[in-house]
């Protein structure tokens, strides 16, 4: 027994004695856990801290695309607006300009007068047959057909004239920069009309919508023609009342002829007679008088030589520097006795400054030479529409050298005076133009 008790005594010592050891254990571990922690709490915060951030970051960009996506719809829905307004507004301030190919060959404007007429008079043969607007199907009104037919016919007599009020409307404002928008606006009419009755069966036929697709690119280039026609019939007066200078200036020339010639017949009756002092001023009278009367009947001469050659003229080559630029040049012709003078009056109160004169050549067929040139430079032209605006943004080298080669007796002059306009840099100091910046709309964000 006393050995029992002596077991267990060992043993329940051994036990404390294990016990407190691991308490100073788990002591000891637990102060290095409370260091470990004081010493990298801040590190143990950051990365809470990253990790909130990340979460954060993730929402915003969530959120960034999602206002992204719904500003690209909204601006999607803006563009479509901003071009139905740009289709029924006058004004067209949101069209898209695009160049316009002609869809009629007619030689004038008479032509395409009489085409419009002849489109305008199959429309109403459309409407006379009823087959401009047409219904579909047949309807009964409270079970009467003739109730039906009745509402049906009055609804196309009210699509007709709404259809046709448009039409006129998209027709009477068309212009070089509208066309496509125009038709849109005739097209989009066609399709309002054709819902709104969709319940009636009621459509407007496809040929009457042609043709009023037709005449509205008819009566646009019927004013082109027109405007192309005036143009012409101006040019051709203008070298009419050349013409009629040129026999003016020959009839004068003529009547100073007769007059000089009078008073060298005069002065040579009354040097028969004098003698010392007096006949030596009438020889020296005489000499001027003879030279004079050389002048004005070569003058008379040329003017008439050239009024009765509808072809002969000068072919000019002008610059204005200071209103047009860097190596624009103008190429045109006259048949002035004094060509100068169609310069001069090219720098009137239309443009700021006067033109420099480089080239000036007398020629018997001045419109085939003109017209030779204008070939040649055509690559070159400012203005790609109308041919009849003679000026080219080419260099005075570049022309030299090709009438050069046409075996023509030119004296060229390279140098551009400008002198109004280079008066005018000297004063000021520059001539800016400020751009006038308009905002806009960006497409995405």
């Amino acid at each position: 027994m006393n050995t029992n008790i002596a077991t267990w005594g060992l043993e329940t010592y051994l036990l404390v004695a294990f016990s407190f050891f691991l308490a100073i254990m788990l002591f000891s571990k637990m102060r290095k856990l409370a260091d470990y922690r004081s010493k990298y709490s801040p590190l143990i915060d950051k990365d809470l801290e990253l990790k909130k951030l990340i979460a954060s970051t993730a929402k915003q960009q969530a959120k960034i695309i999602e206002l992204q996506t719904s500003y690209s719809n909204k601006f999607e829905t803006y563009e479509k607006l901003k071009s139905e307004v740009g289709i029924f507004n006058d004004q067209i301030e949101y069209a898209k300009v695009a160049f316009y190919e002609p869809h009629f060959d007619f030689d004038s404007s008479e032509e395409f007068k009489q085409k419009i007429k002849e489109v305008r008079d199959n429309q109403k043969t459309l409407i006379s047959d009823k087959t401009a607007i047409e219904a579909q199907v047949a309807i009964e009104v409270g079970n009467s057909k003739s109730k039906g037919r009745q509402l049906i016919n009055k609804q196309i007599k009210l699509s007709l004239r709404a259809f046709n009020n448009e039409c006129d409307a998209a027709i009477g404002n068309v212009r070089w920069n509208n066309v496509d928008q125009m038709k849109k606006r005739i097209e989009r009419s066609r399709e309002a009309i054709d819902k709104l009755n969709e319940s009636l069966s009621i459509v407007i036929s496809e040929k009457f919508y042609q043709l009023k697709i037709t005449e509205l690119l008819l009566s646009h280039e019927y004013r082109e023609a027109k405007q192309v026609e005036k143009e012409k019939s101006l040019e051709i007066k203008r070298l009419q009342r050349e013409e009629q200078k040129l026999l003016k200036d020959a009839e004068n020339a003529s009547k100073e002829q007769s007059k000089f010639q009078k008073l060298l017949d005069t002065a040579k009756k009354q040097a028969e007679k004098a003698a010392g002092e007096k006949l030596e001023a009438l020889k020296s009278e005489i000499t001027q008088l003879e030279n004079s009367l050389a002048e004005t009947k070569d003058k008379s001469e040329r003017a008439l030589s050239m009024a009765q050659k509808t072809r002969a003229g000068h072919i000019y080559v002008i610059s204005n520097r200071g209103s047009f630029g860097e190596d624009v040049i103008k190429i045109g012709m006259t048949r002035r006795l004094d060509p100068i003078d169609r310069i001069k009056e090219l720098g009137d109160a239309s443009v700021p400054f006067t033109f420099d004169l480089h080239a000036l050549i007398y020629t018997e067929d001045a419109p085939s030479l003109e017209a030779e040139l204008h070939h040649i430079f055509d690559q070159y032209r400012v203005n790609l529409v109308n041919n009849r605006k003679e000026f080219f943004k080419v260099s005075l080298d570049k022309v030299h050298a090709e009438i050069q080669k046409l075996d023509v007796v030119v004296d060229f002059i390279f140098d551009a005076e400008a002198r109004e306009y280079k008066e005018s840099l000297a004063k000021t100091g520059s001539i800016s133009m400020t751009k006038i910046e308009t905002k806009t709309i960006p497409s995405s964000i």
